[in-house]
């Protein structure tokens, strides 16, 4: 969410250009955001992205067809399950999360946002209500850590998408309840549920299959990131699976496909493609599909992001490296 949109790559040259965070700059943008409240004890962790607010689009109420009728998905792209009781399983395809990043959605009478920030490789499903309240949620167009703000429509206070907590306005303090959604390829979706639900193509103008980070998960260095890097030699942009305040490096599945400790069991499985190598989603390289259950065999609530966002919000966590 770093470029302005239809030319993402050219960020990377202008980043002399990105303004350090204001809140006296942000007043008239954000008229509503209480700028008094907030845990954030330093406003230059945050970061213009580039994009306005709303430059990325959020998708509200997206339509759905069926499994049977979807032809644009290739078998390997990855995509967002949700599998909540009572209604059918859907899938939200990271070809369009990459460029809208937020889908406020209601499965099941359940009020949700599914939630992707490319720059961090987080894709977390969030429950939208907050006690009587129920939240829609908006890109504001800035980064903390590298990773997107957003905020809500109706009371415009900043939540950071990693934590699902709120940062800054009125909102601080409160936390989203995470639900047990997991990222896995279409292919697998589909075998598990021919009868499955699918995202319908957004009607934007947006090159849907593409991904304008090419190479990213791949970088040195995080863009935008001047936090503390992983302890233990384990790269910034290796993907770690979190748990809680835990954080199992990938590269421990290179010797096994299944892990069980701390309470749960962690399975790894080949056939998804990374979103953030090839110039087309379907052709990246193979990263596999992450499934975490507890001792019940019940789907745990969880995130796939790279390891320096570990490092930058939960510096306090345990790093599972297995020694």
């Amino acid at each position: 969410m770093f470029f302005r949109m239809g030319c993402l790559v050219a960020a990377f040259s202008g980043l002399a250009t990105l303004a350090l965070a204001n809140p006296e700059t942000w007043r008239t943008e954000w008229p509503k955001t209480d700028f008094s409240r907030t845990s954030v004890e330093n406003w230059a962790e945050i970061l213009s992205g580039g994009p306005p607010r709303d430059g990325i689009p959020a998708l509200d109420d997206p339509a759905f067809i069926a499994v049977s009728e979807e032809t644009r998905i290739g078998a390997r792209e990855p995509v967002i399950t949700v599998a909540l009781a009572g209604a059918p399983p859907r899938a939200y395809p990271i070809r369009y999360l990459t460029w809208h990043e937020i889908v406020n959605d209601v499965v099941a009478g359940v009020p949700i946002a599914v939630t992707f920030c490319p720059l961090c490789n987080s894709g977390i499903t969030f429950d939208r209500r907050v006690g009587d309240r129920v939240l829609s949620f908006g890109v504001s167009g800035k980064l903390r850590n590298s990773d997107m703000v957003m905020y809500d429509r109706q009371t415009e206070s900043w939540w950071q998408q990693a934590l699902g907590a709120a940062i800054v306005g009125e909102m601080t303090g409160t936390e989203l309840a995470t639900l047990p959604t997991w990222m896995e390829s279409w292919a697998q979706f589909t075998a598990r549920h021919p009868e499955g639900l699918v995202m319908a193509e957004p009607g934007w103008r947006r090159a849907y299959g593409q991904n304008p980070y090419r190479k990213y998960d791949s970088s040195s260095r995080p863009f935008l990131y001047n936090g503390e890097m992983p302890p233990h030699g384990i790269a910034p942009l290796m993907r770690v699976v979190r748990v809680g305040a835990r954080a199992w490096p990938l590269s421990r599945f290179e010797a096994t496909t299944q892990i069980t400790e701390a309470g749960v069991t962690i399975s790894w499985t080949e056939g998804q493609a990374s979103a953030l190598d090839s110039a087309e989603i379907g052709r990246g390289r193979e990263v596999g599909t992450i499934r975490v259950r507890d001792a019940a065999g019940r789907d745990v609530p969880h995130d796939v992001l790279f390891a320096f966002a570990f490092q930058a919000f939960w510096p306090e966590g345990t790093w599972m490296i297995g020694r």
